[in-house]
């Protein structure tokens, strides 16, 4: 059965299940992590500050007390600390979920500690390489799932192998929208190897719609000081935005290769449902080719 109009009253308990959500501290992944908490799961909290996510962690035990959370350092940026995540990570007892949530939007130009254009870097290659590293250790937990979390912005993508890294043109939206695209060839092509490995691993994605979160950082402050005075009225707010993420990690019966997002007004806002990308998102064989390039430019092969 399709799942529709799911919300965060829809998470069923998570007692004795364990995930590890990126980018805890703040907006979409904050409010991942403090439903998946309080409904008893124990959440690791993969953040690039201790302080902010000390700060987060203090705040969801505001109102879960009992909440079991621990900060996992990571910076999607760097290959070592996304090695080193994994490395605390395969310590742990258990890991049933991984909630890929953390990522950039449109920033000026800048690269990333291995010299990657930021946001595909970010976006896509760090969610690829940690991923990958954490593939095996998935594979031994309960009903255990990979969820990546895309954008309505793949619509306007195209994998730009010519130029991967941006050195000869750059556009702030156009590398946002090709590293969205980018996260939904990852899972649908990671759906595909999982089912042929008779893996135990789902793999799902999700988009927020329009939600008000810290990714607005980079847009013009005027933009942004005309637009918040109407958000509410067309955007979703963080925690209606984590409604799809919810549902793939969580909601019973998601089948591999599932694609969540809001169900109201062309998929902006509202709660959750099933949805479909576009056509060029499931393009078998530029799947396998932005693999192949991912696979070589994090150096992280996969167990599938």
């Amino acid at each position: 059965m399709a799942i529709s109009n799911f919300t965060d009253q829809d998470v069923p308990a998570q007692n004795g299940r364990v995930f590890l959500v990126t980018g805890a501290n703040s907006g979409i992944g904050y409010e991942t992590a403090r439903i998946l908490a309080g409904k008893g799961a124990r959440v690791l909290m993969g953040c690039r500050s201790k302080t902010r996510a000390a700060a987060a962690i203090a705040k969801i035990r505001e109102e879960f007390p009992q909440a079991d959370l621990t900060y996992i350092p990571l910076d999607l940026g760097d290959f070592e600390s996304i090695r080193e995540a994994a490395a605390l990570v395969g310590q742990e007892r258990r890991l049933d979920v991984l909630v890929n949530n953390a990522g950039i939007m449109m920033p000026p130009r800048e690269v990333t500690m291995d010299g990657f254009e930021s946001q595909f870097g970010v976006n896509h290659l760090g969610t690829f390489a940690l991923t990958g590293l954490l593939l095996d250790k998935l594979a031994k937990g309960k009903e255990p799932r990979v969820v990546i979390t895309s954008s309505m912005a793949h619509r306007s993508g195209r994998i730009d192998f010519d130029d991967i890294n941006a050195e000869e043109s750059y556009s702030r939206m156009g590398r946002y929208a090709m590293s969205k695209l980018a996260n939904l060839l990852h899972m649908y092509e990671l759906d595909r190897r999982l089912r042929a490995a008779d893996s135990p691993v789902i793999a799902a994605a999700c988009h927020p719609g329009v939600a008000d979160t810290e990714l607005t950082r980079n847009f013009p402050g005027l933009l942004v000081s005309l637009f918040r005075p109407l958000s509410s009225l067309f955007m979703n707010s963080a925690a209606e935005g984590a409604w799809p993420t919810l549902a793939a990690a969580a909601a019973p019966g998601v089948e591999s290769g599932s694609y969540f997002g809001p169900s109201r007004n062309g998929e902006w806002v509202g709660p959750a449902r099933e949805v479909q990308p576009r056509p060029k998102a499931k393009r078998i064989e530029t799947a396998k080719r932005l693999w192949d390039v991912s696979e070589e430019m994090t150096g992280v092969t996969y167990p599938v």
